[in-house]
């Protein structure tokens, strides 16, 4: 049997606002959803599936690369 989780569930376990997942949920942004008449479910897979999906946020960090450019170096080009 499939394991269903409710808007609050899921908001609770992400952290987010329940304002923040219907958001996303409208700008198909989010993890997977299913409406079941007036209600909405998410599936327990569905939601690891979309947190799998995520980008970690590993970045190589090059030296210089957060600076911001001077407005001599904007107005030069460099």
């Amino acid at each position: 049997m499939v394991s269903l989780m409710t808007e609050n569930e899921v908001s609770k376990r992400l952290n987010v606002s329940l304002a923040s997942l219907r958001r996303w949920r409208l700008l198909r942004r989010g993890p997977a959803f299913l409406k079941l008449g007036s209600l909405v479910r998410y599936s327990a897979e569905d939601l690891e599936a979309w947190l799998a999906s995520l980008p970690t946020g590993e970045t190589v960090r090059r030296e210089g690369s957060l600076s911001r450019p001077s407005a001599r170096q904007v107005e030069s080009g460099k």
